[in-house]
């Protein structure tokens, strides 16, 4: 089995815009090693949002190969990518993305339920999840009750329970204050010190220094890869 997780080869995204082609990303070759811990950056249009898509198998490439875990996901039907995202990936959003009226655990045991595990795994899993993100007495509250850092918890939580290959955060502190910005960067530290593959898209340099790797990115094209010391 390969190191890589990922292994993009020349992926290219064109967008139809009217009559025109907007060609936003240009051929971009990327590894992501097993349990690597890397932010992508790149100014406004610089095509980071349409990588993150790609690699969270919510889009599909133009042109160009996407292997993920092994499995060539750039030629999947959409049923087969929807598997993918629930079992392979684990998705952290700005926005939290929280069913409003369910409770912490439930909404961390979400995507067992397509997983199909039984209730009492999902209680298991959920409850255990929690517990290492640091809310296991916030398991009954629903989002309303919790502050951001604690509802951005809750999906970290959430993005885990199937224990997916890799962890895609996209700018997770971009609706936080510094203090628990910092925070879920620290919990962001420990999911990676166990062995987790994270992905990180955000436009903030303090939050790129936690990662190990910095892809920025520029014009659709990949300007400098480099290992934070």
């Amino acid at each position: 089995m390969s190191d890589n997780v990922i292994e993009i080869r020349n992926i290219i995204r064109d967008f139809k815009l009217g009559q025109e082609t907007v060609h936003v990303l240009k051929g971009i070759d990327l590894d992501i090693k097993r349990g690597e811990y890397v932010a992508i950056m790149g100014p406004s249009g610089s095509g980071k949002s349409t990588l993150m898509n790609l690699l969270g198998c919510l889009d599909t490439p133009t042109a160009g190969s996407y292997n993920l875990n092994g499995k060539d996901v750039s030629q999947m039907s959409d049923d087969e990518l929807a598997e993918i995202r629930n079992t392979e990936i684990g998705f952290v959003f700005q926005t939290f993305n929280l069913l409003p009226r369910t409770t912490a655990l439930e909404n961390v045991a979400l995507p067992m339920i397509y997983a199909g595990s039984s209730k009492k795994q999902r209680q298991d899993r959920a409850t255990e999840v929690l517990t290492d993100v640091g809310l296991s007495d916030r398991m009954d509250h629903k989002p309303n009750q919790l502050s951001g850092g604690q509802r951005q918890r809750v999906a970290v939580g959430r993005a885990l329970v199937n224990k997916p290959s890799i962890i895609l955060a996209d700018e997770p502190t971009g609706n936080l204050d510094s203090k628990t910005s910092l925070e879920i960067m620290q919990l962001f530290d420990e999911i990676h010190a166990k062995g987790n593959t994270v992905i990180m898209v955000t436009h903030e340099e303090e939050v790129a220094e936690h990662a190990k790797r910095v892809i920025r990115l520029r014009d659709g094209m990949i300007e400098s890869d480099t290992f934070n010391d």
